[in-house]
């Protein structure tokens, strides 16, 4: 069986989806597109930007950029730069992006595990009967020194509980968190439903700040969970693809 569920690559139209609906609106990062005015603009507003391609996957092609004493600090995997002027950052922002299309989004400070940051994916699937199930969460848990907590960024998975219990937030909000984490997982397949049609799995990146709210960093419309099959319990991988087998998914 062919896969069958609608891929969408602009990271921006997934964004303008999410910030017409003000229940969804409150966990997207201020996130606009990359051009000189909109980077003056966010590094007015926030010390940490990040500058991610607008059709990129995999964590591949971020730059962090943070506001310093006298100047701007990039990083790119684990090579810094450092830039003088905003003018000087700017340059060497559209050098590096060339003729593709970037967005500056504002810089989440992680929650930490095991003083590691970490974010979640939340995985959403459509039942045979056409409703939005939220069928697993699981952590992507960073090697300290990186931008992106990718799995091919050298990142590890984990589940979510696990991640959880070596985080600062007790067992009480960490149950609440995941319940809200599924309601939106859940909410969020019914706004992209109401955008184009097709839809049978999203998988949303969400950071959570140290204080322990969601935000939505993006949604993948081809989301990867294969990192899940060389953990010891394969049980959510298991349960993933039975969801996946009947629109053409099975790994």
């Amino acid at each position: 069986m062919t896969y069958k569920s609608s891929t969408i690559k602009s990271k921006w139209k997934k964004t303008k989806w999410l910030l017409e609906e003000s229940h969804l609106k409150q966990y997207v990062p201020a996130t606009l597109p990359f051009s000189k005015s909109n980077l003056t603009s966010m590094l007015s507003s926030y010390s940490t930007v990040f500058f991610k391609p607008t059709s990129g996957s995999g964590g591949n092609n971020i730059i962090r950029i943070k506001k310093k004493d006298g100047g701007y600090q990039t990083q790119y995997n684990t090579v810094k730069t450092t830039y003088t002027t905003q003018e000087k950052l700017y340059k060497g922002l559209k050098r590096f992006a060339g003729k593709k299309d970037f967005l500056l989004q504002k810089g989440i400070r992680l929650a930490k595990s095991n003083g590691k940051p970490f974010d979640i994916r939340v995985m959403v699937q459509k039942t045979s009967n056409g409703s939005w199930v939220s069928t697993g969460l699981f952590t992507k848990v960073g090697k300290p020194n990186k931008v992106a907590t990718n799995y091919n960024q050298g990142g590890t998975v984990e589940y979510f509980n696990k991640t959880m219990a070596r985080s600062e937030f007790n067992s009480i909000s960490i149950q609440q968190m995941e319940h809200k984490l599924k309601q939106l997982g859940v909410s969020v397949g019914h706004n992209f439903d109401r955008h184009y049609k097709g839809f049978k799995e999203l998988g949303l990146d969400v950071a959570l700040d140290q204080s322990g709210k969601p935000w939505i960093l993006e949604v993948n419309t081809r989301p990867q969970f294969y990192p899940l099959k060389a953990l010891k319990d394969k049980s959510l991988y298991h349960r993933i693809v039975s969801y996946g087998k009947q629109y053409g998914r099975t790994k």
